[in-house]
């Protein structure tokens, strides 16, 4: 049985996919400024790779300045923490002066015995160290994608298991005095609205005055083996689209005026990425298999995959937010 599928932007595939936009390859400066010179073309999202693709270019024969990297186990999950220090990191990462957090979710990959629980509650916890929140503090959580698109969807799809409050503690202050204010937006794709996601959600912004914003989207992965079994968190925000050539506008604190965190989850791997790690760089073979056309790579149960991890993603950013709150909790007023 067929455990990838590959699908073709801009085509439909059995039913599985429509891409709406069609991706523009970017000229050589563009590329360079994303690191795809340096990586041979490889595309991702994660700075974990993008460090393990440094690495690999130099082949341990020069450090890498700029960035510190840690790693822990909690609770089942794999944490590594890459920070980017400063401009000689950024550049090296091609990614903004921040932290990272990619958290490999093991047990919960394996269907261990309190594998969901576990991963929810140490995505929580790490969300949380990088909100900072005040404890009246208003929460934007914003829900990107394409919701028609099943590996799109991971944004949209998690706030279907949010805990919206916003109105509640509006109306009834004294009586949901221990919830946090949060609101929610999924501002669709430009293909559909005819509106930029940043246009949308800025709009919000300016109504709602929120103190902070958590931006939900999906990523790129260089690694199958990554894909919906890994989230990364930034508080850099979020450039959304950029890991497969379709990069829109910024979600970060210059553009919003408040400090933005983003929760991807990497849902594709891009063809010509997944064929270098495989040792076949490029050429004849690679155009005949892509009839010159890019294409991504997707497993074939990303609908389960995607409505697990969209689920796992609200949790954790409903425990972060949520102080006191456990996941029985939440289960119980949200589902």
């Amino acid at each position: 049985m067929q455990k990838y599928i590959i699908a073709v932007k801009n085509t439909k595939i059995k039913s599985f996919f429509v891409f709406s936009e069609k991706n523009r390859i970017p000229d050589d400066d563009a590329a360079e400024t994303r690191g795809e010179v340096r990586n041979m073309g490889r595309r991702t999202d994660l700075a974990l790779e993008e460090k393990e693709l440094w690495e690999e270019s130099a082949q341990d024969a020069t450090a890498l300045s700029g960035v510190r990297a840690r790693e822990h186990d909690e609770q089942g999950v794999h944490i590594t923490e890459v920070e980017v220090l400063d401009g000689q990191g950024a550049a090296a990462l091609h990614k903004p002066v921040g932290t990272y957090l990619t958290l490999e979710l093991t047990a919960l990959h394996r269907r261990e015995r309190d594998g969901f629980r576990g991963a929810a509650e140490a995505l929580g916890r790490q969300l949380r160290g990088l909100l900072r929140l005040d404890d009246a503090a208003c929460v934007l959580v914003a829900g990107l994608g394409n919701a028609a698109i099943t590996p799109d969807a991971v944004g949209p799809k998690a706030l279907e298991h949010l805990l919206i409050t916003r109105h509640l503690v509006e109306q009834s202050p004294a009586f949901f005095q221990d919830y946090r204010s949060v609101a929610a937006v999924a501002p669709g794709v430009l293909g559909i609205t005819g509106l930029e996601s940043a246009e949308v959600v800025h709009g919000v912004v300016e109504k709602a005055r929120p103190d902070c914003m958590i931006v939900v989207d999906a990523l790129a992965s260089r690694s199958l083996a990554r894909i919906c079994t890994t989230v990364q968190l930034a508080d850099t925000g979020i450039t959304p689209g950029s890991g497969i050539h379709n990069a829109r506008e910024a979600f970060d604190q210059a553009r919003f005026g408040i400090p933005v965190v983003a929760v991807g989850v990497p849902t594709v791997v891009d063809v010509e990425t997944l064929l270098q790690d495989f040792g076949r760089p490029g050429g004849p073979e690679t155009e005949e298999l892509t009839a010159g056309r890019q294409m991504i790579v997707t497993p074939r149960d990303i609908d389960a995959r995607v409505e697990q991890i969209a689920k796992l993603v609200a949790y954790g950013i409903n425990l972060a937010v949520h102080q006191g709150l456990s996941v029985d909790d939440i289960a119980y007023l949200v589902e």
